[in-house]
């Protein structure tokens, strides 16, 4: 029987980015488990902010583009429920020995992580103008 630990990597993939031996802990931490995992839950990240922008009345259907990869930024940034969640969706794929490694320097990954999830979600902008409110 597998283990939550090897299912969970297996369905994850290979680290995106490089990691050497001059990688710091974060940076291979990023590559080896927050790239890949963002990845994966792409289509749920497209998803729940679609939700989101829908339940805050729209108003994201409305802006011009620029202001549009602003709202992104803005809300992941300034709603910490609506954040939290979405660090969730990363934190529920961590292995055991991962999450430790987490906790250990969860500020500075918390960071990191807010950071590429907002720059994949800009870069697929396009995706949310067909929406309807």
């Amino acid at each position: 029987m597998e283990t939550r630990e090897t299912s969970l990597l297996e369905l994850r993939g290979t680290a995106i980015g490089n990691v050497s031996e001059q990688s710091s802990a974060e940076e291979s931490f990023q590559n080896k488990t927050l790239r890949p995992i963002l990845k994966f839950q792409n289509n749920l990240f497209l998803e729940v902010f679609k939700n989101y922008a829908v339940k805050q009345k729209g108003v994201y259907y409305t802006l011009s583009t620029e202001k549009k990869l602003a709202y992104i930024e803005n809300t992941i940034q300034r709603d910490i429920k609506f954040r939290n969640a979405l660090k969730g969706m990363v934190i529920g794929l961590f292995t055991v020995e991962e999450y430790s490694q987490y906790v250990q320097n969860s500020s500075n990954l918390n960071k990191r992580m807010m950071t590429m999830l907002i720059e994949r979600l800009k870069s697929q902008v396009l995706l949310f103008e067909n929406e309807t409110v």
